[in-house]
């Protein structure tokens, strides 16, 4: 779900590597536990994957994957998947293939597995295959793409306010500009809008698990990836040998516990505003607690660097930097808050815009060796998952109400996380969205991992999916950052290593450190301190 290292969606926010649903199918037709559509229609069969290297000397092989449009009518239309694989390095018996999902929605697997491989713990890449794919809809599958060509993309993109709008005359201008975003993509391919749902990837993800031979499935899904796997979970629960999640979406929250009357936004329900607020006040503390070398932006005490940050946002409403302006340095902080290896650059960045200077962007990661390293992943096809599957107000008027209540709770987050959803205004709804259960019994019980300061799926939320989800348990990260996967902890990577391997769930109540704190100093070998990582049973 929400955005980076996930997938980044309608608020103009920068990507990061990595990235972050689920539907009860109101069509005629559910897909079996074997791909068989139940009422009488043929079985699916499992797409043949033909892999070879993406690129030449890659370690990355690569195939592509032909699947139904509609799995009602299995028959019609196919589109393919583009899917990645590294196999696994040994040593130690291969215990079969680890599906991933990196979030979103949109996030393009094909690029963010082979980006984050190194994140997956060395047991993991030692005894699994890793696949992972981009999601019907998304990057180099067959993709949501409603311009036709990539300056028209630019253009639109250039036409609307950066990060949120802040006035009136630039709400009109960004509701307008998702209005005609709708216009665009319902004229391009409505019928490729009607079947990507969360419930249609889940489908395609069974097809996959098929095409490898495994009997179950098993999956590590981070942010959005979240409700995904609680989605096929309550699907094929009989197919589920071991799946964790990461960063968790409460299913309540995402599907507006299934009523279609939403007077709050998806991001709202899922306390992404108050989330970021509360990180990004710990921001300012650790900030203010180091010394300027590790963090440019620290005035001292905390009452001053949180007074500092209020006197730079009032001014860049009123005085932008070049293209700093308030509401894209709050979509950058926000999204910034993602990577705890990036609040040191995030507190340089403040601090070059307190100086007037104009701040170099964080820069994109490398291009791992695949095909298409940069795939077209126009906002266009986050929405087309997360309006159809995620109930949103439908009147663009409620938004300012809705923007004044979050920023009282949340500040300046608020505003950025009220007018993520904007553009979900006049986007059509899922025929095929999943609103639950979410609690049939599994085959296996679920790992769920939650981190206490998380800047896009709030903390509760993990608890939420433990108590929705049959048969799961909670492991808690006591660290800060968007998925504990991209903000290492050795103590959560050896609990999920033997959970992944041999299915032992960590004790009840278990809490675990982040390995390297934020703005740590490095150590004099290059390497970086470590602050509390190691396995720690600690009963909340």
């Amino acid at each position: 779900m929400p955005p980076h290292p996930l997938r980044g969606f309608i608020a103009s926010r920068r990507r990061h590597a990595a990235v972050v649903a689920a539907v009860m199918i109101c069509s005629t037709a559910v897909t079996g536990q074997d791909g068989a559509v139940a009422g009488g229609a043929p079985s699916v069969p499992a797409p043949q994957l033909h892999w070879s290297p993406c690129v030449q000397d890659s370690p990355y092989d690569c195939a592509t994957a032909e699947v139904p449009l509609d799995y009602g009518n299995p028959g019609g239309r196919s589109i393919e998947l583009a899917v990645v694989k590294r196999k696994a390095t040994g040593p130690g018996r291969r215990v079969g293939t680890l599906f991933f999902n990196p979030g979103g929605p949109g996030g393009p697997g094909t690029v963010q597995m082979p980006q984050n491989y190194e994140s997956f713990p060395r047991e993991v890449r030692e005894r699994f295959d890793i696949v992972s794919w981009d999601p019907r809809g998304i990057g180099s599958s067959t993709a949501v793409n409603c311009f036709e060509n990539p300056e028209a993309a630019a253009d639109w993109a250039a036409g609307k306010p950066a990060g949120f709008p802040v006035g009136e005359k630039e709400r009109a201008t960004f509701i307008a500009a998702y209005e005609d975003l709708v216009r665009r993509c319902r004229q391009r391919d409505p019928e490729l809008l009607s079947h990507v749902s969360t419930a249609d990837t889940a489908r395609d993800l069974d097809q996959l698990r098929r095409s490898v031979g495994d009997p179950q499935l098993t999956y590590y899904g981070i942010s959005y990836g979240t409700i995904l796997g609680a989605t096929y979970a309550n699907l094929f629960p009989g197919k589920v040998r071991a799946m964790t999640l990461d960063s968790n979406i409460g299913p309540g929250a995402w599907t507006n516990d299934a009523s279609d009357d939403a007077r709050l936004t998806t991001f709202l329900r899922v306390g992404s505003d108050r989330s970021a607020a509360a990180t990004l006040d710990t921001f300012l503390d650790l900030c203010a607690s180091t010394t300027t070398a590790r963090c440019a932006f620290s005035a001292g005490t905390p009452e001053a660097t949180r007074d500092k940050f209020d006197r730079l946002t009032e001014r860049l409403r009123k005085e932008p930097v070049d293209t700093w302006t308030y509401a894209r340095t709050v979509a950058d902080t926000v999204n910034s808050l993602y990577l705890v290896s990036g609040w040191t650059d995030l507190a340089g960045r403040l601090q070059e815009l307190w100086q007037g200077r104009t701040p170099e962007p964080a820069p994109f990661p490398p291009a791992p060796p695949v095909p298409d390293p940069s795939p077209y992943l126009g906002e266009e096809q986050a929405a087309a998952v997360l309006c159809g599957d995620s109930p949103n107000p439908r009147d663009a008027g409620a938004y300012p109400a809705l923007e004044e209540a979050s920023a009282a709770r949340a500040g300046d987050a608020g505003r950025f996380w009220t007018w993520a959803t904007a553009g979900c205004t006049a986007w059509p709804t899922s025929p095929d969205r999943y609103t639950g259960p979410w609690d049939r019994r599994t085959a296996n019980p679920v790992l769920v991992v939650g981190t206490a300061y998380d800047p896009s799926t709030a903390y509760p939320n993990s608890r939420a999916m433990v108590e929705e989800l049959a048969d799961a348990r909670l492991l808690t990260n006591e660290g800060y950052g968007h998925t504990a996967l991209l903000n290492p902890s050795t103590c959560v990577q050896e609990y999920e290593s033997r959970y992944f391997v041999d299915g032992t769930l960590p004790p009840v109540g278990t809490t675990c450190r982040q390995d390297t704190p934020p703005f740590s100093a490095p150590e004099p070998s290059g390497g970086v301190a470590t602050g509390g990582g190691g396995m720690a049973a600690v009963v909340s």
